[in-house]
């Protein structure tokens, strides 16, 4: 029996996800994995396992933090199971 492989998540999917989910007016997401090796959730390819979301959106207007972070979590959720670990969000509306 084999285990089926999975690939670590990359920026560009995350992008593509968040673009897709959230119509960002502005976005960059920066894998900083390299700088978690050795850490927990870490993996040995420094890659696809700790990202930076910096995100510009309407949808986010009128919302608490928290309620941003929720969704770029529930945007993103899928990719946790690929070996993402740790998102660092910082999340805006248009007027901040």
């Amino acid at each position: 029996m084999t285990t089926p492989t999975t690939h670590a998540p990359t920026a560009q999917e995350l992008e593509l996800r968040l673009r897709q989910t959230l119509s960002p007016l502005a976005l960059e997401v920066i894998d900083e994995s390299y700088q978690h090796r050795g850490h927990a959730g870490a993996n040995d390819s420094g890659l696809g396992t700790h990202f930076r979301v910096r995100i510009t959106s309407h949808i986010f207007t009128d919302k608490s933090a928290l309620a941003r972070h929720r969704l770029v979590y529930d945007a993103l959720r899928e990719f946790m199971d690929q070996g993402l670990h740790a998102l660092a969000i910082e999340a805006r509306s248009p007027t901040q």
